[in-house]
């Protein structure tokens, strides 16, 4: 073991040229007992030929001695826990593990969105988590603010499974508010990371982390994304792995819906329930998950309110998107006072909600 990490820590020996090497040499160890010549034979650089002799082997002790610890784990690329999913893809040389090691051969899909989403958006997450978890998906995400974070709560909300996968050590949280986050998750679900513990916050870390998600999961599912969006390259490589790519759309005046409608011109599955995402995984999920296990869709209950003519007027005015008093006032032509007298009803009622900027209908309840 202690030869895999040590081939990790020379600068350039990522997946690919790590296995690449092996495929010539066939064990890390080989490389280390056979020396600098070997090295040069295999193209590794000067630079790498000097790391390659200065490895810190008391550091990587530590990183072995963190996977003694219970729930902890160090998987090489040749142990048989190491899951297929990622060997036909983005393969790690290591991965560190906290948490239920299973849940890394588990069925997964990857939801990643905006650091700065919406309140719909939001809750849009939480809800698909939620609903996917409960029918037996383990739910992949980066951590992250926005939607990574609403995803993992609501897998976390019905006692699903999920994993976080990070950027850092896995004994640093980033963000640092989320700390409480991932310590249930690995209580609960498992954290994962290519890198070491100590490993700090580095910017080039990400798109690895991205890369790292789209090769664990069946398929990805974009929530918010401006058109600039990590979670694009989160769904670039998951197309470059053969997996599926689905969006879920949004209002044509929400620059946090671009991503995810360029994504649905390019080929992406458009998706507008947990349902949609099993039917198109179907002929994977069917060896995978158990027959009492497929889709059940969250019931979540409805206020009952009998809408008066003037409160149907008014939501018919806001459709689904937030819409300011002004606007509506445009649209009915009713007094503002009785706009807002209204608009507090229905949002006792729990039908719409205020946000920054106006009101959002969040139920239904018309009978």
């Amino acid at each position: 073991m202690r030869y895999w990490v040590a081939l990790t820590q020379i600068p350039g020996i990522g997946p690919h040229r790590g296995q690449k090497i092996l495929q010539k040499i066939g064990h890390p160890q080989a490389l280390f007992d056979r020396g600098l010549r070997t090295a040069q034979q295999l193209g590794l650089k000067p630079a790498q030929l000097e790391s390659m002799e200065n490895i810190d082997w008391s550091a990587i002790e530590k990183y072995i001695s963190w996977a003694e610890a219970p729930g902890k784990h160090l998987l090489t690329l040749d142990h048989p826990d190491y899951p297929e999913q990622l060997k036909r893809s983005y393969a790690p040389l290591v991965l560190y593990v906290h948490g239920n090691l299973s849940l890394l051969t588990s069925p997964q899909v990857a939801m990643v969105g905006a650091r700065n989403p919406t309140t719909a958006g939001r809750e849009t997450a939480h809800d698909f988590a939620a609903n996917l978890a409960n029918s037996g998906m383990t739910i992949t995400s980066g951590l992250a603010d926005g939607i990574d974070g609403a995803s993992h709560k609501g897998a976390l909300s019905v006692n699903g499974d999920t994993i976080a996968v990070m950027a850092t050590g896995l004994d640093r949280v980033y963000p640092a508010h989320h700390r409480d986050l991932a310590w249930e998750i690995a209580e609960k679900g498992l954290i994962v990371s290519e890198y070491p513990p100590g490993t700090p916050v580095r910017k080039e870390r990400f798109p690895q982390r991205n890369r790292l998600i789209a090769g664990l999961s069946l398929g990805t599912i974009v929530v918010e994304a401006a058109l600039r969006s990590g979670s694009l390259i989160t769904a670039r490589h998951a197309v470059e792995f053969g997996r599926e790519v689905f969006a879920i759309p949004g209002s044509i005046h929400n620059p946090l819906a671009k991503g995810c409608h360029m994504l649905i011109r390019q080929g992406a599955k458009l998706v507008e329930q947990a349902n949609d995402i099993f039917e198109e995984l179907a002929p994977t999920l069917s060896y995978l998950i158990s027959e009492d296990q497929k889709p059940k869709e969250l019931i979540h209950p409805q206020p009952v309110h009998e809408l008066s003519a003037q409160e149907a007027k008014i939501m018919e005015a806001m459709g689904y998107e937030t819409t300011s008093i002004e606007l509506i006032v445009e649209r009915t032509h009713l007094p503002v006072e009785e706009i807002s007298s209204t608009l507090l009803v229905l949002e006792m009622q729990g039908i719409v909600q205020a946000e920054p900027g106006g009101y959002r209908i969040i139920g239904g309840g018309a009978s």
